[in-house]
């Protein structure tokens, strides 16, 4: 897998560069040492407690881009997924430790402990007052010896570094902190495992499974599971959280993405993990966002902390820190009516066609069964979602046929364009909200079915600035209407096809997404909107046989 670096050798220290430099001086770093790696704030604060972490790097925006004013003092940069150096802890406590001294905030595993830890005792030796607290926030192993730290951590800082700009004593952050440590749960899930710059990840996990419980570092999950849908999920990760978490009153919930699922995913998961029983007792959310990721893992952590009155107070404090997801205090979410008019006016009167309502229903079945290969072909030339959209758009039209005016084809068109325009997404359901609304005004001036369907064309065109040649759905629907008035439906079903088929030998396309590609993706690809069309034609044509037959 290809990755924007240059060395592989340098990318912490480029990184780090990086960082400060986009920092609007609110960052500094320590220089005369590559394997020395420190951030830490421009305008320090000597006279206050100094909150120091760090780790592996990784696991951006955590620790460095939690640098600043309420928060770390400074943090200590690893290798990627590797703890930093003793010298390079020291390095960071020495920098920003004054009079009142230092917290440092250590995750559970086994080279940062020793690092810190050996840190801390040289920083003591040179006659620094230093403490520290360790965070083992995991609970994928409920009877694990050494919980791992993972996304928990971040509360620590957050409280840490309020209590020290507050002006607390060393002794008191120290306390705070490790309440804090103590009241923190988290519990990972993933699709895919992280990918180390400059190498390519050996798949692990096959479609639709998930690992349960993994850490930070690209290692596997404690359980392999097939992933269920969000709700689903958010049940059985709320399940496995214990005390402190599961008997508290009050608690806060950082969502975190492990850093590459989608901000849609994150927003899903949010949603069902606070329908859970666990989430409803949620008061502060954090997220979802970003904060400790694993490169590029798909997946993501909740983290829960049993609140209380000294906590919630110092998660709600104010930072600059950009990076920092800023507590919100969860309140019933605000929901209005529809504005009036919408729909245009009153409802039309349902009617009855029986021959309507067939042909209306083999075309929405026709698109519905098509909506995979046409996923497929759309995924060649666009974004692979134009089965989806179109198997949507015959789903809310069937969902309303009963209450349709079959009978009466002027305003059936309008409601179906009125329909399609309100439940469609994409360009496609515009354009065609756009064309039965034009055949529903046509026929109603008392235009025959193939006049109006021109006018339809022309409509579109009008709208979508798009014509023949131009790879889009018209290519299919000229060539159609053309046969419909000249020699009816079956012929029609034809034209479309051999319109769709032809637009595989274009190699431009005038509008949409696929406007913006290359010929050599465009030739032998039919385009998918053509071949929807032709698809409605022929399922028409058939019923229409059908019907006649009966």
């Amino acid at each position: 897998m290809a990755h924007f670096i240059d060395e592989r050798a340098s990318l912490v220290n480029d990184a780090v560069e990086g960082l400060v430099a986009g920092s609007g001086g609110a960052l500094a770093r320590l220089d005369g040492d590559p394997e020395i790696r420190v951030v830490l704030r421009a305008e320090p604060d000597p006279g206050k407690v100094a909150v120091v972490s760090g780790g592996g790097s990784g696991h951006e925006p955590a620790h460095a881009g939690f640098v600043g004013p309420g928060l770390l003092s400074a943090a200590v940069c690893g290798d990627v997924f590797a703890s930093p150096s003793a010298d390079a802890v020291l390095a960071g406590i020495l920098a920003v430790t004054g009079e009142a001294g230092c917290l440092l905030v250590v995750k559970n595993y086994a080279g940062d402990r020793l690092n810190f830890g050996l840190a801390a005792e040289r920083a003591r030796a040179a006659g620094l007052r230093v403490e520290t607290v360790l965070v083992a926030d995991d609970i994928a192993l409920p009877d694990a010896k050494q919980p791992r730290g993972l996304a928990g951590t971040l509360f620590v800082h957050k409280v840490a570094g309020h209590a020290a700009a507050s002006g607390a004593s060393l002794e008191a952050v120290a306390a705070l902190a490790r309440r804090t440590a103590a009241a923190a749960r988290t519990l990972g899930i993933a699709v895919s495992t992280a990918t180390m710059p400059g190498a390519t990840p050996e798949p692990r996990l096959a479609e639709g499974q998930a690992e349960l419980g993994l850490g930070i570092h690209g290692e596997p999950g404690i359980e392999r599971i097939a992933l269920p849908p969000a709700s689903a999920l958010a049940e059985l990760m709320t399940a496995r959280f214990p005390a402190p978490i599961a008997g508290a009153g009050r608690l806060a919930l950082l969502v975190n993405d492990l850093g590459s699922t989608t901000a849609l995913e994150m927003e899903v998961l949010t949603k069902a993990v606070l329908a859970t029983d666990l989430g409803r007792r949620v008061r502060l959310l954090l997220g979802p966002t970003r904060a400790m990721t694993a490169l590029d893992m798909h997946g993501a952590s909740l983290s829960f902390l049993a609140l209380d009155a000294e906590i919630e107070a110092a998660l709600l404090a104010q930072t600059p820190v950009a990076a920092w997801p800023r507590a919100r205090t969860l309140r019933e979410p605000l929901v209005r009516p529809l504005p009036e008019g919408l729909g245009g006016g009153l409802p039309p009167t349902p009617s009855q066609d029986a021959v309507v309502a067939a042909r209306i229903e083999a075309v929405c079945r026709a698109l519905i069964a098509a909506e995979a290969p046409l996923n497929a072909l759309d995924a060649r030339v666009g974004d692979g979602d134009a089965g989806s959209t179109f198997a949507s758009e015959a789903r809310a039209v069937l969902s309303e046929i009963d209450r349709l005016p079959l009978a009466e084809p002027a305003p059936l068109c309008r409601a179906l364009g009125e329909r399609l325009g309100r439940a469609a997404g994409g360009t496609s359901g515009v354009l065609l909200s756009i064309f039965f609304s034009a055949l529903g005004s046509a026929l109603g001036d008392g235009a025959d079915w193939a006049k109006a369907c021109a006018v339809g064309v022309q409509r579109l065109r009008d709208a979508g600035g798009a014509g023949p040649g131009d790879r889009t759905l018209l290519d299919a629907l000229i060539p159609a209407v053309d046969a419909l008035a000249a020699s009816g439906l079956p012929e029609a079903a034809r034209a479309a096809r051999a319109g769709a088929e032809a637009t595989a030998g274009l190699s431009r396309a005038g509008t949409g997404r696929s406007s913006y590609l290359a010929s050599a993706d465009l030739e032998g690809h039919p385009d998918p909107g053509a071949v929807a069309v032709a698809m409605a034609f022929e399922a028409l044509a058939a019923s229409g046989q059908r019907t006649e037959t009966a």
